[in-house]
């Protein structure tokens, strides 16, 4: 699949599966716009992307706890380009600890803002600019911890929590959003490996039945449910858990 004529927001792309995703779009053909919290990490990967010859690539800072950060976030990407044909809601702060007691009010509070709050101002502000698109689609990495009843992480309760509200807001979403013609697509994977999408490991961490999903299956989970005709909507993949 070629993605010449998209338009790909990734958010979180300094890093771990956001950057693998914003490299693997961009050697698609996708013109790519990549965050990260830090501007210096959406530049490093910018100039990754660059350095293998695909030069529309465009880095921003955006913090995902910060309303103003996400508003200017889109601001500028808006002076780019009039549409976006895909948002990948990729950012969400990761919290370890199965005992509510072991984590700060403060990193609960980081933890809720970038993945729940975050990413529903995230699509707020992005979306005037997917609906300009003629093929828009949302796509957002949840997680198995946002499944109701899943309890096989160590993650943080306030991870839960907040893959659980991103799960309920893209269920909603999806409905609102079908008469307009945007696509909303989640993802919900277990923990999986994320071989280094530029190192010899990504064609050769296994993928057999018995092994941990990869990154490498995770991205063509995404460009096959974009590539799908305008009438199949694809509201979610579940993955079973090695």
């Amino acid at each position: 699949m070629r993605l010449d004529d998209r338009r790909v927001v990734v958010t979180a792309a300094g890093r771990d599966f956001g950057r693998t995703l914003a490299i693997r779009l961009a050697d698609l053909g996708a013109e790519v716009f990549l965050s990260a919290r830090r501007l210096d990490a959406a530049e490093r990967v910018r100039d990754e992307i660059r350095g293998r010859g695909r030069q529309r690539v465009h880095a921003f800072a955006c913090d995902l706890t910060d309303a103003a950060s996400i508003r200017a976030f889109a601001a500028d990407v808006a002076r780019h380009t009039g549409h976006i044909d895909l948002l990948v809601n990729n950012g969400s702060r990761y919290l370890h600890g199965p005992d509510l007691l072991s984590a700060t009010d403060e990193d609960i509070t980081d933890t809720l803002a970038s993945g729940a709050t975050g990413t529903v101002l995230t699509v707020k502000h992005f979306l005037p600019l997917l609906l300009e698109s003629a093929q828009p689609d949302i796509v957002t990495m949840v997680s198995a911890c946002g499944t109701a009843g899943h309890r096989r992480s160590d993650a943080h309760d306030a991870f839960y929590a907040a893959k659980s509200a991103q799960a309920g807001f893209a269920e909603i979403l999806s409905a609102r959003l079908r008469p307009r013609g945007v696509r909303v697509i989640s993802l919900y994977p277990p923990d999986f490996d994320n071989p280094d999408p530029l190192s010899a490991e990504w064609d050769t961490t296994p993928r057999e039945s018995g092994s941990t999903l990869t990154a490498h299956s995770l991205v063509e989970c995404v460009l096959f449910a974009v590539a799908q005709p305008r009438d199949c909507f694809i509201k979610s993949f579940h993955f079973e858990q090695a």
